[in-house]
């Protein structure tokens, strides 16, 4: 058995899938006109109550429980792009997390939660590129140096 996608539901799958491209890059894998799939495992589906047979008022919105999460090395690039785009709504403002990934939470025309945060090698660059040590890097990040010597090699 292989983990294939999470799927979304949508209203409109022509506005959902123009988001995904447009704000994130996402690359269409298969396109069934009402079902979208993208190279990176993201699905769409609108009319999700008749394809699982569940009644259409239980589809819900905003419902807090699931969290699509991104990474960017343009992070303040994409704040400008949110920015020139009003009506998409936010979660607030920018954070720092305890780790020092500054994050950004959004949400999609649909209402799905996304966070978009950066780049985890980029944060530890940052660290390192301050005169910490990575010793001290994995004290302040709580992450071991394994972990850290492997999103460094990622990149």
């Amino acid at each position: 058995m292989r983990y294939t996608a999470a799927l979304l539901s949508v209203a409109d799958i022509r506005a959902s899938r123009r988001f995904y491209e447009e704000l994130f890059g996402l690359e269409v894998y298969q396109d069934y006109g009402i079902n979208v799939s993208f190279t990176c495992g993201l699905a769409l589906q609108q009319d999700f109550a008749w394809l699982t047979g569940v009644p259409a008022d239980s589809v819900m919105r905003r419902s807090h429980n699931l969290e699509l999460c991104f990474e960017t090395e343009e992070l303040d690039g994409l704040l400008r792009e949110l920015d020139r785009r009003p009506e998409i709504r936010r979660l607030g403002g920018v954070i720092e997390h305890a780790w020092g990934q500054r994050v950004v939470r959004l949400y999609d025309p649909d209402g799905h939660l996304i966070e978009v945060g950066e780049d985890m090698g980029l944060v530890v660059r940052r660290f390192l590129a301050s005169g910490m040590t990575l010793e001290e890097v994995s004290g302040r990040m709580d992450v071991s140096l394994g972990d850290l010597k492997k999103l460094l090699d990622a990149q």
